[in-house]
């Protein structure tokens, strides 16, 4: 049984860090200027300073996720990214009265998938990454002797 569990959470873990490694280097790494200028157009302050962070924080905290180490602090600091980046651009509320209910929808769909994925970054930080993590490398085989003691 504990092999599935590491498996699934391995597999959970790559699932989940796939949004955010492949958002730093193919969307804001490879299009950085247009990033800036539209952080900017956003309000963001200091957008190049902002945006080498933003792009930081998702490529470390996308590794310690899949690598499960220092997941905590990985899920922090896509915790810390998807709250700044939800305010910022899906902020639906702010959006004019006569805005196309189509966009108005778009924005809220993608506000709450950033609610969802703020979730699994605070499941994260109560749990850890689970088995098969660097975090956890000696849990495993201590867990299956305490298993074996309780049979």
């Amino acid at each position: 049984m504990h092999a599935v569990r590491g498996f699934l959470s391995l597999l959970a873990r790559l699932m989940l860090a796939a949004i955010f490694l492949l958002s730093a280097v193919a969307g804001k790494i490879m299009n950085f200027n247009k990033t800036v200028e539209q952080m900017a157009a956003e309000g963001v302050p200091s957008p190049k300073i902002l945006l080498g962070g933003a792009i930081a924080f998702l490529i470390l905290g996308g590794l310690s996720i899949v690598l499960g180490y220092k997941g905590r602090f990985g899920a922090f600091l896509l915790l810390v990214f998807l709250g700044a980046a939800t305010y910022f651009f899906h902020d639906f509320w702010k959006l004019p009265g006569d805005t196309p209910p189509e966009k108005m929808q778009m924005e809220v769909i993608q506000f709450f998938k950033n609610v969802a994925l703020m979730g699994a970054m605070l499941f994260l930080l109560a749990n850890g990454t689970g088995p098969w993590s660097l975090d956890n490398r000696g849990a495993a085989s201590a867990a299956d002797g305490a298993a074996e003691d309780d049979e």
